[in-house]
């Protein structure tokens, strides 16, 4: 491998969310941190040559992002995803969640509902409740273990004041790379309801082997004008502290509405380093992809493998997408306060809990697995010590 991903960087004194604020988080010290979404590898030295070319000019003033920005992330949805997109289509956002807040503004009123299925990226609840709009839920289902959509579930609850549907592909924390037949059949039942798809594919590049991913408006011209897809480099290529993303919006009339909307709420030039970031990775990132998804398939198969071993009441949900393993921990016994004590106390590993992804997520905890092999291993013995 060209990359070491087996190499530990300290990122301690960085400002570092993961790992400089343990202590304000949770009350304690000296926890190996595998809980918020971002990866403890260094990025791809292309990306690193970008930024450092883009810092040595000295200058930062206000910037535009060039067409050779929107070029780039057109080809890589065409060559990774088989997507064709137009230009026109695609507009820079300062991130998926400002680009997510500023649909529902748009495109819902106060009181509408807006449907998530839980367990689910915890951020789409609150942004829903903090516009004053209502959550409706459709729990996903778990069928010889795995996480699968409820869709006559779906049909039922999406009641006349339901105006949008957020869609989390892959799904963050299940793990799970929606199939063809699923996403056509959500489709069709968010349109003949008139409900509007946001689609959160952010973590569409970490997808397994043997797996592919189906971005939501691909599907037909039909779904493509009902669809709002977030997508970025940030999550790919470790570059959420820079932010950017892109909104691709293929229905002219809903392309203006959240361009209006997005200049009214934000009106905000775009960073340099990240548009320089962004570009580089999509031109010349993808060896450091094709190396990380081997090593996080590597990282998943070794947790499965301890979890077996030492602890056969922890089970992992199968890993299709995504570098977040949603670990099942009921049977353990132990309820979500006393589990969360326990992990930070005695096993001293910080791990997402899961009932703040909502409806589905009690005693379970997701884990970050892109990290070091060896601070993987470390958190599972100190977890095999604690529980075993």
């Amino acid at each position: 491998m060209a990359y070491d991903f087996d190499r530990v960087v300290d990122r301690h004194g960085t400002s570092s969310v993961k790992w400089d604020y343990e202590q304000q988080y949770t009350g304690t010290t000296g926890l190996l941190p595998l809980w918020v979404a971002d990866m403890d590898f260094p990025v791809a030295s292309p990306i690193l040559e970008a930024i450092q070319r883009r810092a040595d000019h000295g200058i930062f003033g206000y910037v535009r992002e060039p067409e050779s920005y929107f070029e780039a992330a057109k080809a890589w949805l065409e060559r990774r995803h088989r997507w064709t997109v137009r230009r026109e289509w695609m507009i820079a956002s300062p991130s998926v969640l400002s680009a997510l807040s500023t649909a529902i503004l748009a495109f819902t009123a106060p009181g509408d509902g807006i449907c998530i299925q839980p367990p689910v990226y915890y951020p789409f609840a609150l942004r829903i409740r903090g516009n004053d709009r209502r959550v409706v839920e459709n729990p996903l289902l778990v069928r010889d273990g795995a996480w699968e959509m409820d869709l006559d579930g779906l049909e039922r609850v999406m009641e006349p004041g339901t105006r949008m549907l957020i869609l989390c592909s892959p799904h963050n924390p299940a793990g799970r790379v929606w199939e063809r037949r699923t996403l056509e059949r959500l489709a069709e039942i968010c349109r003949s309801r008139g409900v509007l798809v946001v689609s959160d594919e952010i973590h569409f590049d970490i997808v397994m082997r043997g797996r592919r991913h189906i971005p939501m408006a691909s599907l037909s011209a039909e779904s493509a004008e009902n669809t709002l897809t977030l997508v970025a480099a940030t999550k790919t290529f470790n570059l959420a502290g820079l932010g950017g993303s892109l909104t691709v919006i293929p229905r002219e009339e809903l392309r203006r509405k959240f361009e209006s909307a997005q200049n009214a709420i934000l009106g905000v030039a775009p960073n340099a380093i990240s548009v320089a970031a962004s570009e580089a990775a999509w031109r010349r990132g993808e060896p450091w992809l094709e190396e990380l998804l081997d090593y996080v398939q590597g990282n998943y198969d070794f947790l499965a493998r301890f979890l077996a071993e030492r602890l056969p009441k922890v089970r992992p949900f199968p890993l299709e997408g995504t570098y977040l393993a949603f670990l099942d921990m009921r049977g353990l016994g132990i309820a979500d306060a006393a589990l969360k004590e326990k992990l930070l106390k005695d096993a001293r590993v910080w791990l997402d809990e899961g009932k703040k992804f909502g409806r589905g997520g009690e005693q379970m905890q997701r884990m970050n697995l892109a990290c070091p092999r060896s601070v993987l291993e470390q958190a599972l013995e100190r977890m095999a010590a604690a529980f075993g």
